[in-house]
């Protein structure tokens, strides 16, 4: 893997393995803005010792874009969307720019926060994770019914958050033709974007639909 200091201009992209979610969505973003960049996938078992200089947390998922080195996820999709202002993926209303932050946030504690359990967890924990995650998508599913987007008439960085999620719910055993109709009609029309086709790399074009 090339150097810090020799790299080339081209962004590149840390990713912990071929399927992770969070990856997938900043790769939805980069692919929303038409970015080129570099994919890198990296093995937690046998890091580099670059990228342990770059992500003093020994985070994998990391953003190198010439001088400036990003890692959270969250940081990183809002460095993009500043970075590349267009198609713009943040609502210019202060109040609305807050809420798709806070919804952001909710979703990483609720959603989020159960995928380890889901696929490293044992037989109870990984089942109450799961219940956990079709009770918090059936709570959420009234608002699609609403919007055409997430709490939106606009895409932004919220759905690009939560449709990789929706993506793997077959990973995870849930079945998403018994979520909410609302929930599911937003499903399909997310996975039927051209820049969402883009951002699948293909192991995650081989999760089973």
């Amino acid at each position: 893997m090339t150097r810090l200091a020799n790299r080339p201009a081209i962004m590149t992209l840390y990713s912990n393995n071929g399927t992770c979610s969070e990856s997938h969505c900043v790769r939805l973003v980069l692919a929303e803005k038409n970015v080129e960049y570099d994919y890198q996938i990296i093995d937690p078992s046998n890091t580099t010792e670059e990228l342990q200089r770059l992500n003093p947390y020994n985070e994998i998922i990391t953003l190198v874009d010439r001088d400036v080195v990003l890692y959270d996820t969250q940081i990183i999709m809002e460095y993009l969307e500043e970075r590349y202002p267009h198609p713009p993926l943040m609502p210019a209303d202060p109040v609305a720019r807050a809420n798709n932050r806070l919804f952001r946030y909710r979703m990483q504690r609720d959603l989020y926060g159960l995928v380890d359990a889901l696929l490293n967890g044992g037989e109870r924990r990984s089942a109450k994770a799961r219940r956990q995650l079709r009770e918090n998508l059936v709570a959420i599913a009234h608002v699609f019914a609403k919007k055409p987007y997430f709490m939106s008439d606009e895409y932004s960085l919220l759905d690009c958050y939560f449709i990789p999620l929706l993506w793997r719910l077959t990973t995870f055993k849930i079945d998403l033709s018994r979520q909410p109709e609302p929930l599911q009609e937003y499903a399909q029309r997310m996975f039927q974007r051209e820049s969402f086709k883009t951002s699948l790399n293909n192991l995650e074009r081989e999760i089973p639909k």
